[in-house]
């Protein structure tokens, strides 16, 4: 079969995430047709997650590129640029406070984001409810998209934006995320200035981070007085049934760690007791570095679902990017095969490079050592 032509190409992104809105948010600016489907029943299903930090040589790009980016300014958060680094006894080792004007990596919440991408869009763009169960169809198309409620599309381009897990991968490769040896666990504080004053002034406008060798924690101020804690341990990924419990056993799991984290100061400790609601599990997951695939001119994946590294700061950024760059070669190639083989022959080796420079790197957040970038910069 020929490869269509892009303007006449039924073009199909699995996931609604900052990578699959931003790559139909441009290709609807340059004039193509596009539509997304998502596995929630809609934008407000499940909470979306903490804050991002959108980088002016990635993320920012991809948001010009969308004619987003003053509105994104608009929304986003430059004081969420402050960082603390502490050791266990909360003592401030490192502590950076952003200029006025410093607008390198502003924060944002997630869901701010999404809801200025879904704006964006075209009414009907997003078609809510649609699990991708299977692909079939020859590898030169068309393809076939089989959803969890028995219905089927046909297309000529799947772009892969669902994420670790992809339903997509499958069809350009076997390989699957593994476990890294390290497990988050998400606390949440809400009206912090409020019920959590002290929280608040431990944390700041931005992140606050501690480790000792073994354990970690990364606090992450959002907006609407909103704050959210990631406490970082190397564990089995089934630690918690293991331990005779489930994740709904806050009191228990309270006690757990608080236990482990006893040679911590109180000021830290408070971060880890007292969350409004039940605990959070997010094991990390990461693909082998680096991951590649044979070309495929009917199918490609973008962000995590390309590249899934560990949760260092790039991970959005990279996904917008990669969409804008996808976007941008389909709206300036003769056929959907040569802007997939163009947008690869670019995406492909700067993930391989990224992802050679964080492989491990959530041994990092468990350092008791200084990052790089503070090395030389610490301030009393």
């Amino acid at each position: 079969m020929t490869s269509s032509a892009p303007a006449r190409a039924r073009i199909a992104i699995i996931g609604a995430g900052p990578g699959g809105l931003t790559c139909a948010r441009i290709l609807q600016r340059r004039g193509l047709a596009v539509t997304v489907h998502d596995r929630d029943s809609g934008p407000n299903a499940r909470d979306q997650g903490g804050t991002l930090d959108l980088h002016a040589d990635s993320g920012q790009i991809a948001l010009r590129e969308a004619d987003l980016l003053e509105e994104f300014l608009v929304l986003a958060r430059p004081e969420g640029q402050e960082m603390r680094q502490m050791n266990p006894a909360g003592e401030i080792l490192f502590h950076h406070v952003p200029e006025d004007g410093e607008l390198f990596k502003p924060e944002i919440n997630r869901g701010d984001l999404r809801d200025l991408l879904l704006g964006s869009l075209q009414p009907g763009t997003v078609q809510w409810g649609r699990a991708l169960a299977s692909i079939s169809g020859p590898a030169d198309g068309p393809r076939l998209l089989h959803f969890a409620d028995g219905t089927t599309l046909e297309t000529d381009l799947v772009i892969g934006a669902d994420g670790a897990f992809s339903r997509v991968r499958p069809a350009v490769s076997p390989t699957v995320p593994q476990y890294s040896g390290v497990s988050f666990l998400e606390v949440w504080f809400s009206d912090v200035q409020t019920l959590h004053p002290e929280i608040a002034e431990l944390v700041g406008q931005g992140g606050a981070a501690a480790a000792d060798g073994d354990r970690g924690m990364f606090a992450q101020r959002n907006s609407s007085d909103h704050i959210r804690v990631y406490l970082i341990r190397r564990v089995p990924v089934d630690w918690i049934k293991r331990s005779g419990l489930t994740i709904d056993d806050t009191d228990a799991i309270r006690a757990l760690l608080l236990e482990e984290y006893a040679r911590w100061s109180p000021r830290l400790r408070q971060l880890i007791g007292g969350n409004d609601g039940l605990y959070v599990d997010r094991p990390i997951f990461a693909l082998p570095v680096p991951h590649t695939w044979a070309h495929n001119p009917t199918v490609t994946l973008l962000g995590d679902a390309a590249h899934l590294m560990p949760p260092l700061g790039v991970g959005v950024n990279l996904a917008m990017l990669d969409a804008s760059e996808l976007a941008v070669a389909l709206a300036d190639s003769a056929t959907v095969a040569d802007a997939v083989r163009a947008y690869e022959s670019t995406m492909l080796p700067r993930a391989a490079e990224m992802a050679k420079l964080l492989e491990g790197g959530t041994e990092q957040l468990l350092s008791d050592e200084l990052p790089d970038f503070a090395q030389d910069n610490t301030q009393p």
